[in-house]
């Protein structure tokens, strides 16, 4: 197929969901795969959160966990693909739930999943932040000794302004990043597999890696069996994996500047998470195998860099490092570009205030503003790392535990409802080209289940001090996933119930209709020339559900 008729095709699905071409659409399949495998980032997830999965279970947990978590999350993925494989559009998860449920589901998902691709670029970028310091550190002697938290968030602060930077200059160059950063990732890897495979004296035991326990919480005076061990400390250990690997809906937002999308976004889904699963448990056991002394990586917080200094020289763990750096660095683009495509679609069908300034595209075709608010919005949500904490007389990121846990809600709560309402759906939903066939009752069924699961285990209190009722209580052990999370629920209720429900109309029809008009807003105003004194705010603002003729042409364009 030529790339003037992919073209064609593309924008001939794209106006059949309602949308007129408006993003370049310079991504091949290859690219759009090579976002989410970069967001997913194996070589950020397992080293910027290594701390809980050692924390909470230890070796055990991580050896074990990882592979049955991923397998869940692979599920997850396969019914995320069939999907977008139907709607290839840049909102996703919100557009499906407008039309497999209702006005009020899609409104609540663009929301879930914004604020969960908020938390991701935070989580991601401090992260990255961290790791920077660190690599600093371990070539100069006097910077490690002046390390602080404030030194470390301006490094974040940092990172997001050169990320803001890259990401309003081209799409085609963050095509491009993203391109690089797939053979970085696997370059990577096997190098610092390699390295830690070959170079320590001396590895842990099978025994050591698959049937360690740790608990670090200070729950139950550090118990490794019982049922409070297996029921509270144990389950959260799955963020590591949760964390890691997710994200794969940037090739959802991604669809409309990818070539293909109907066949590439779907595809690129499933890959990406299996190479990343498969790629993130080798590194994982690699990590693992290269402990030397356990009870100093857990006085020091269950810290990936303390593995590497034990296990290795100098200059061999400035080079893990570096590599990993960079890694995080790309994943910390990609996580960037993600989250602004949402946001211009999400503003383009009104659902943000101020979408005027959110759907503006700059001379690249990039949605300048919205860069720049999910940068300011990310530093936001990540100031409570500026509070140190110490369990058990070690150094725990609780904040930064929070922002990885609000991450891995919002968006696996955005996955769930379009999930859940294709299995209601069931063989009406209108299929793609890439569709899981009579297999989707039961996968659906499993994605939904993990997802609710996750999402309990994610607003678990992760130390006493962070229980409300415990003497020791203090707000700086605090997980505020709950407080986020529930927060944002609230406010969207109440907005709802105020004016959303009255405004909100779902996804808006931006194709040019056969009768002159561009947008569903004009639709309405024929409506109510025809009908006058007819009154529907209970239906779509623009959609005009009274009369059929209308309906279909606001709802689904010309398309042929």
């Amino acid at each position: 197929m030529s790339v003037s008729e992919s073209q064609r095709t593309d924008d001939e699905i794209l106006a059949d969901l309602g949308y007129k071409p408006e993003l370049k659409r310079s991504w091949s399949g290859f690219s759009n795969f090579a976002i989410s495998f970069s967001v997913i980032s194996i070589l950020s997830g397992p080293f910027i959160s290594f701390f809980i999965g050692w924390n909470n279970g230890g070796p055990m947990a991580m050896s074990w966990g990882w592979p049955v978590v991923c397998a869940l999350i692979l599920v997850v993925g396969l019914c995320m693909g069939e999907l977008v494989s139907a709607m290839p559009t840049s909102g996703g998860m919100y557009y499906w739930a407008a039309k497999l449920g209702s006005l009020r589901s899609s409104y609540f998902t663009g929301w879930l999943d914004f604020v969960g691709l908020l938390a991701i670029v935070a989580a991601v970028s401090y992260g990255c932040a961290t790791f920077i310091d660190l690599t600093i550190s371990s070539f100069s002697q006097e910077w490690a000794d002046g390390y602080s938290l404030a030194r470390l968030f301006l490094i974040f602060v940092g990172v997001l302004v050169v990320v803001t930077l890259f990401s309003i200059f081209s799409s085609h160059l963050l095509a491009v990043f993203n391109n690089i950063s797939v053979w970085w990732h696997v370059v990577g890897t096997i190098a610092i597999i390699a390295i830690i495979a070959f170079l320590p004296e001396r590895h842990a035991s099978i025994s050591d890696v698959f049937a360690q326990r740790i608990n670090n919480t200070g729950f139950f005076d550090g118990a490794t069996s019982g049922i409070g061990f297996l029921l509270l400390v144990l389950p959260q250990a799955a963020i590591l994996p949760q964390f890691t690997v997710t994200g794969y809906d940037a090739s959802c937002h991604m669809s409309e500047e990818t070539q293909g999308a109907s066949d590439s976004a779907a595809k690129g889904i499933w890959r990406a998470i299996l190479y990343s699963s498969i790629g993130g448990w080798i590194l994982l056991l690699a990590i693992l195998f290269a402990v030397q002394d356990a009870d100093a990586v857990s006085a020091s917080g269950g810290s990936v860099v303390t593995v590497l200094n034990q296990a290795l020289s100098g200059p061999w763990v400035s080079a893990v490092l570096v590599i990993s750096t960079v890694g995080q660095c790309f994943c910390a683009m990609a996580c960037m570009t993600s989250t602004t495509r949402m946001l211009f679609a999400f503003s383009r069908d009104g659902a943000v205030p101020g979408a005027r300034f959110w759907t503006r595209l700059n001379k690249r075709g990039v949605p300048l503003y919205s860069v720049a608010l999910v940068a300011v919005l990310a530093i936001v949500l990540t100031l409570p790392a500026l509070v140190e904490v110490d369990i058990n007389g070690a150094p725990v990121p609780v904040a930064f535990n929070a922002v990885v846990s609000i991450g891995v809600v919002g968006l696996y709560l955005a996955f769930a409802i379009p999930i859940f309402q294709r299995l209601r759906k069931g063989s009406a939903f209108k299929r793609g080209t890439w569709h899981l066939g009579r297999h989707y009752t039961w996968l659906n069924l499993i994605a939904v289940i993990e997802i609710a699961v996750t999402t309990v285990i994610a607003l678990l209190p992760t130390s006493p001090g962070g229980v409300p009722w415990n003497p020791e209580f203090e707000w700086k052990y605090v997980n505020y996933t709950p407080l986020v999370v529930g927060g944002t629920l609230l406010a969207l209720w109440i907005a709802w119930q105020v004016r959303v429900r009255h405004t909100y109309t779902g996804p808006r029809s931006t194709v040019e209709l056969p009768n002159g008009l561009t947008s569903a807003d004009e639709l309405e105003i024929e409506y109510e020339e025809h009908h006058p004194g007819h009154h529907h705010h209970d239906a779509p603002h623009g959609s005009a559900p009274r009369d059929p003729d209308l309906q279909q042409a606001g709802s689904r364009g010309p398309a042929s």
